[in-house]
């Protein structure tokens, strides 16, 4: 390497999940090489204004954003770069601030995790990290997810999506749509979010309607999904046309189901890695995971998760993260540092695997290129 990349690291984001990003770019930031990365922090507020400064992440943590400029990136691939927000006589300039070889977005959830920043970068020309448009998209909504996975026969559990204006307008038409799914208890999700915020596990008619109402606060697409006493195993997957899947594990929730609280709040869960699985069902996880991974296109990274009935030994495919938990104790890094890939070296895979995605990409001819004869 001739020089140090690049390397835009964007984290915060307009997302319930803002904070869970905050965690995971800090350890990020830490990890990162800066023998061979030139590290320009981007934060976003959750507004939606985009930073720039000395120390982004301390100063969106400690809510002290004022003294940070605001920045862009423009899609225009001419004029890809970091760009600052100056004020001048005719009114505010930009400036560009640094040329970027590599992205590396860390935001979770929407506006960040569901292709709209993998838009503005696809737009820009810029080399990125994870999954392209498609699969970010897809992946993030857990009811379109679903069926793709229907259609990929690989095994979900059964579920039903309901709209915001349905629950506001039709309370009872929803609870019977619901109630014909199966029986108590039953999981109520906003379907494009994560990290368990708005999860609610529902045993009662009134817990569905306090749970249809907790999800409805975040989306206006809400899965309702069969309840099953399930242990949750997770594995980890890394690579573009040629992926490979690390060991599984197995998370022991330190309360009911693994809430917002029990993943980032309280520390008491576990991480059982590998999990307790015969080699077969290991086999059959990680599997499964690929073929998830691959039916969606996914690139870079994605942590897997799946449930196991606990009385029947069912899989059941879950969802997929394409910007998992980044945090030091975050499953997708645990698991591969288990498998034999420590952290600062998972940060370069995937950097390296972000130029390579490009590459590829930029192999594909953007105008059709006959010329009729006369």
């Amino acid at each position: 390497m001739s020089h140090k990349l690049r390397l835009g690291v964007i984290f915060g984001g307009r997302s319930g999940e803002h904070e869970v990003s905050l965690m995971s770019a800090r350890s990020i930031l830490a990890a990162l090489d800066r023998d061979r990365y030139q590290v320009l922090q981007i934060g976003i507020t959750h507004s939606g204004d985009w930073l720039v400064g000395e120390d982004v992440l301390g100063a969106l943590e400690r809510g002290q954003a004022q003294r940070l400029s605001s920045a862009t990136i423009l899609p225009i691939p001419a004029y890809s770069g970091l760009y600052r927000f100056q004020a001048g006589e005719l009114g505010l300039l930009l400036e560009r601030l640094s040329e970027l070889d590599v992205v590396f977005p860390v935001l979770h959830g929407t506006f960040g995790e569901d292709g709209t920043l993998q838009g503005l970068l696809e737009l820009a020309g810029l080399p990125y990290v994870g999954a392209g448009v498609l699969a970010s998209s897809v992946g993030m909504d857990k009811g379109l997810f679903k069926s793709v996975m229907v259609a990929n026969q690989i095994p979900v559990v059964e579920w039903i999506i309901v709209l915001r204006s349905q629950i506001e307008s039709d309370m009872p038409s929803v609870i019977r749509q619901a109630e014909a799914l199966a029986d108590y208890p039953l999981f109520v999700k906003p379907a494009n979010l994560g990290s368990s915020v708005g999860i609610s596990k529902c045993r009662s008619r009134s817990d569905l309607v306090e749970g249809l109402m907790e999800a409805a606060r975040y989306d206006r697409r809400v899965v309702v999904e069969r309840g099953i006493s399930a242990r949750e195993i997770e594995v980890s997957v890394l690579g573009n046309q040629s992926p490979q899947a690390s060991l599984p594990g197995e998370i022991i929730p330190s309360r009911e189901f693994y809430s917002y609280e029990a993943k980032y709040l309280d520390g008491n869960s576990e991480l059982l890695i590998p999990a307790p699985l015969t080699p077969q069902q290991s086999e059959t996880v990680r599997d499964l995971a690929l073929r998830a991974y691959q039916a969606v296109d996914c690139a870079g990274m994605a942590r897997v998760d799946f449930l196991m009935d606990k009385q029947t030994g069912a899989l059941y495919l879950g969802e997929i993260n394409t910007i998992p938990g980044f945090t030091r104790i975050s499953m997708y890094p645990k698991l591969w540092e288990v498998s034999g890939l420590p952290y600062p070296a998972l940060l370069d895979r995937l950097i390296a695997l972000a130029l390579e995605r490009k590459a590829e990409n930029d192999r594909s001819e953007r105008k059709y290129g006959s010329v009729m004869q006369s």
